[in-house]
């Protein structure tokens, strides 16, 4: 029988039940939060209790959080800093000229790394190994006193991997360098502590937390340098100009606080249904390879790779069974090139072209990890046995 099983939540989730709840509240609110009027004190206290929410769950203070319109707009604001010259701002080590990132960042990281690299900025991609680790050797090989900033993200959207920013933090640190991490698949995964981590600037984003679409919020940390990304009126204290959007902040806030409730027995339910669907693909899929790192890796994150398999086919052969995958970061599912996530780990391009990235939700079963292991093996077999490509030493094809 055909179900419908959603397995892309890295990509997007679907509304919590709760939070659809909290926003359809909140659309009553309909007053300009800057207003000085009822109505508008209204909308202003509904942001200022999703602000203490977010603030609280990563140990911030409610005052250094700002909302923005996507994490992509955070972390865009935290790289616009290097490239500002603005008297009105605080120029952040005007003298410094260096930016650090991987090479397995988020594409709106790479974009902005690059646009910084065409404004005369230097910036290292530093290499990550076969699990997706920074390499920290590398690292300190490269970081010198003329770096400005780095910016590693927390886990990587595509393998779910990692890292240790506490320690890549201390090292920027210790040569008077600001670190940002882009922590959007880490916030209501795993425990994220901004006063731990020692973190400048953090991004975050509601909609990989089963909020709204169109919110997110970027940590600064007190007394560090500030440019605003988007200028105009007094918004976020003068940070983020714009009429701020009321319900989905509030729904954002809705998300964090079920997220406080529910993040550490939902985190054992996924590992578990992870190692459920690894075991029934390991069983019944031969010549495959599972990426990102065995342990140090978000829980509900598996991406696989299939010898002589494409992961388009796959996507869509699945996706008429009623699986939904993904082939890598949403982001980047237009383009025709292999992941760079996967090719920066060491992967061919003929391997990281026949992998999927399989993301496990809130509301997902163990029946669904069984029901996609047994349809994901005949979708395999269907496309190997239609494929010219050959599959290796323990294949049926050479």
């Amino acid at each position: 029988m055909k179900r419908k099983v959603y397995l892309d939540h890295n990509a997007t989730t679907p509304l919590h039940p709760e939070v659809k709840k909290s926003m359809t509240d909140a659309m009553e609110a309909f007053g300009n939060p800057s207003s000085m009027h009822s109505f508008g004190r209204q909308a202003h206290r509904l942001i200022d209790d999703a602000r203490e929410k977010i603030s609280s769950f990563i140990g911030g203070r409610p005052e250094d959080i700002v909302f923005v319109g996507s994490g992509s707009e955070a972390n865009n604001t935290v790289f616009n800093l290097l490239s500002c010259t603005a008297k009105r701002c605080e120029a952040p080590h005007t003298k410094r000229r260096q930016v650090i990132t991987s090479q397995i960042e988020h594409p709106c990281i790479l974009e902005a790394a690059g646009c910084l690299g065409e404004r005369g900025i230097e910036v290292i991609y530093l290499p990550v190994d076969k699990y997706g680790k920074i390499d920290i050797a590398k690292y300190e090989e490269f970081i010198s006193e003329k770096t400005a900033l780095v910016s590693v993200m927390m886990a990587n959207n595509e393998i779910g991997t990692i890292q240790d920013i506490k320690k890549i933090g201390s090292i920027a640190h210790k040569h008077g360098a600001m670190l940002h991490t882009d922590a959007i698949q880490a916030v209501g995964k795993i425990p994220v502590d901004v006063r731990d981590l020692a973190v400048d600037y953090l991004s975050l984003s509601a909609h990989k937390i089963y909020g709204p679409k169109g919110v997110g919020a970027l940590y600064v940390s007190p007394g560090v340098p500030f440019c605003p990304f988007i200028r105009g009126g007094h918004q976020e204290r003068g940070r983020r100009a714009g009429t701020e959007n009321t319900v989905g902040i509030a729904g954002f806030g809705k998300a964090i606080e079920m997220r406080a409730k529910e993040m550490d027995g939902e985190s054992k339910k996924l590992l578990s249904l992870k190692s459920r669907l690894k075991a029934g693909i390991e069983k019944n899929i031969k010549d495959i390879k599972f990426n990102g790192h065995p342990s140090d890796c978000l829980p509900g994150t598996l991406n696989v790779s299939f010898d002589a398999a494409e992961g388009e086919a796959i996507l869509l052969y699945l996706d008429l069974e009623g699986v939904a995958v993904s082939t890598g970061s949403a982001c980047a599912s237009g383009s025709l090139d292999p992941s760079h996530v996967l090719i920066a780990t060491g992967l061919l391009a003929e391997q990281a072209h026949g992998s999927i990235r399989i993301s496990i939700g809130r509301d997902n079963t163990e029946e669904e990890m069984d029901y996609t292991a047994e349809k994901l093996a005949v979708v395999i077999d269907k496309i190997r046995n239609m494929s010219t490509v050959g599959r290796g030493a323990h294949g049926k094809k050479a």
